[in-house]
């Protein structure tokens, strides 16, 4: 393709200045959130450990519901219907 063709025109342009607003917004809402957690007295090993671990449960509770998923199909029932068979609550 020309280098014409692979540049955005006028809206696409604009959406994408948006968004890159969007992205320092959120960036600095981010900074100002942790420099808030460290003057709480948290650390950022602290932070990043707790970030690596609420990703680890998040992959191990994808990973339950995938399995749960598999066996209300082989049993022929909703995800739902197998939740108090296993003592989990719906917000889980």
């Amino acid at each position: 393709p020309s280098p014409r063709s692979c540049q955005p025109n006028g809206s696409n342009k604009e959406a994408l200045q948006y968004e890159i607003e969007e992205l320092k917004q959120r960036d600095l809402a981010l900074d100002q959130e942790i420099a808030q957690l460290l003057s709480e007295g948290y650390s950022l090993e602290e932070l990043e450990k707790h970030i690596s671990l609420l990703h680890e449960y998040n992959d191990i509770k994808d990973a339950g519901q995938m399995l749960l998923g598999k066996l209300a199909v082989i049993r022929g029932v909703t995800t739902k219907q197998l939740y108090p068979e296993y003592d989990l609550e719906l917000s889980d």
